[in-house]
């Protein structure tokens, strides 16, 4: 059962004068009191006005949208004919609120217990982390190529971020997380990248050994699954991006999932600090860790109506998406030269990305630069040494560790006064740098059509011809994702 804020709640009178009593120095008589049965003192207002939120409102809306401006008065006459009456509220405590049905919407598409709609996949993983209590000097294990925010959200709490290798399909590498764990380790944040998702079984395997929560960052891979199941359902609490720059998503938007109980709790006190969710807003705590001081990250119901008709294209979408990667894979031979990025699950991954490993780095550009020319905007960060923040080396708000405020939090120990013993080096993980170098990757376009993609793998096929050797076992893409 969905467990979401609750619209209503009782708020106790603070002040609530005895009606019969006589105002002292006063001959009023009690019976002409309305509440006694006299005649009441006011019937009605003259004076009446427009909703605080009007059709003005709304056309700057459908500017934002880009409608022209022909449109735009075209909707404004057909508008003004309507009464809106008090006008909408546009916040999420009304029994319309889009925000609960995008909560309801994504718990019966993820099949999970509770879902936490929320400003943004960053203020969803600062939830999170607050949710799986990570304190100051704890660490979490986070995979070296991943946006900043991933790592960001830790610092933000307090921990201390452990970057860890990723293996060939651009994910957190399970051997290389065993590895890093020290008596400090609290959580896994593994990454599911570019649409790739993560070897789950793997993670959960060393998170239940080690008893460490495990923290899905999904911003990239909305809707995926792995052996059948949602990713950001598989750890303790998943954290998702619904924003305009991701695939599924319009405006601002995060979400955290989870289907325990008191995580679910104490994250909604975080991004819900006021309380407002509460059968009785004001009541003491209920049981322990229940309250606390937290923020407001409430999703805005504007990004939630958004969100809600964005969430209904999601399955939509990742059968296209799938379907077409399917169709370049299984036209791609084999090479010896080329070993194409490793997928955990062909069926459950988002589909919308396409990989691939040179043998070097400037081997990597040079093909990146030849398939471009064909038509195909391929990409690769090559022998290039241009900061991104999607890379832990370049991350120097992290690797320089560098506090927000002069008591050096987080990274100083408040109780001995010396930095907590985590340290980094651009080399701390050169497998990750050395799979990047070689790394060449394109998008895929879940509009294509099926000879798009015959194209797309046709253009391919005549440069590997041209500069590698196909592989005398035969076979295809498709068939070396499959095993």
């Amino acid at each position: 059962m969905l467990r979401f804020p609750s619209m209503i709640y009782n708020i106790e009178e603070t002040y609530a004068p005895d009606p019969g009593a006589v105002i002292k120095g006063s001959k009023m008589d009690k019976s002409k009191l309305a509440i006694n049965g006299g005649a009441k003192s006011i019937e009605a207002f003259e004076g009446t006005g427009q909703p605080k939120i009007n059709n003005e409102e709304f056309l700057e809306m459908a500017s934002v949208w880009g409608y022209s401006q022909e449109i735009i008065d075209k909707i404004k006459e057909a508008i003004e004919k309507d009464d809106l009456g008090g006008g909408p509220s546009l916040v999420a405590y009304t029994p319309a609120s889009r925000m609960y049905q995008l909560a309801e919407r994504a718990a019966e598409l993820f099949d999970v217990k509770y879902v936490i709609p929320v400003t943004s996949g960053t203020a969803a993983l600062h939830s999170a982390y607050i949710a799986a209590n990570i304190c100051q000097g704890d660490e979490v294990i986070v995979p070296g190529f991943t946006f900043m925010a991933t790592a960001m959200a830790v610092v933000v709490v307090g921990g201390l971020p452990v970057w860890c290798e990723v293996d060939e399909s651009m994910t957190i590498d399970p051997a290389d997380l065993e590895k890093r764990i020290t008596p400090r380790t609290k959580a896994i944040a593994p990454v599911h990248m570019n649409g790739y998702v993560c070897d789950m079984d793997a993670v959960m395997d060393i998170a239940k050994r080690h008893t460490l929560k495990v923290i899905e960052d999904c911003a990239q891979s909305c809707g995926d699954s792995f052996h059948g199941q949602r990713v950001g359902t598989i750890g303790d609490l998943g954290c998702f991006s619904i924003s305009s720059y991701k695939t599924t998503g319009g405006s601002e938007g995060g979400l955290i999932m989870t289907n325990d109980e008191k995580l679910y709790y104490r994250a909604l006190q975080w991004a819900e600090a006021g309380g407002l969710w509460r059968p009785d807003r004001y009541a003491l705590s209920r049981w322990e860790d229940e309250l606390f001081c937290g923020v407001n990250y409430r999703m805005p119901e504007l990004s939630a109506a958004v969100n809600l008709v964005q969430l209904g294209k999601m399955d939509a979408q990742l059968d296209r998406w799938r379907t077409n990667k399917k169709r370049i894979l299984a036209g791609l031979p084999v090479y010896k030269e080329i070993k194409p990025q490793a997928i955990h699950d062909i069926d459950g991954e988002h589909g919308n990305s396409l990989g691939f490993f040179a043998e070097t780095a400037e081997e990597a550009e040079r093909l990146a630069s030849i398939l471009s020319a064909e038509g195909i905007g391929f990409n690769t960060k090559g022998r290039s040494d241009g900061r991104d923040w999607h890379i832990y080396k370049y991350m120097s708000p992290i690797m320089n560790k560098l506090p927000a405020t002069s008591d050096g939090y987080p990274w100083i120990d408040p109780k001995t006064g010396k930095e907590f013993p985590v340290e980094y080096s651009p080399d701390m993980c050169p497998r990750t740098l050395e799979l990047m170098s070689r790394r060449v990757n394109t998008g895929i376009d879940q509009w294509w059509t099926e000879n798009d993609c015959k194209q797309v793998a046709a253009a391919m096929t005549k440069v590997f011809d041209v500069l590698c050797t196909r592989d005398a076992k035969g076979g295809n893409w498709l068939e070396l994702a499959g095993q």
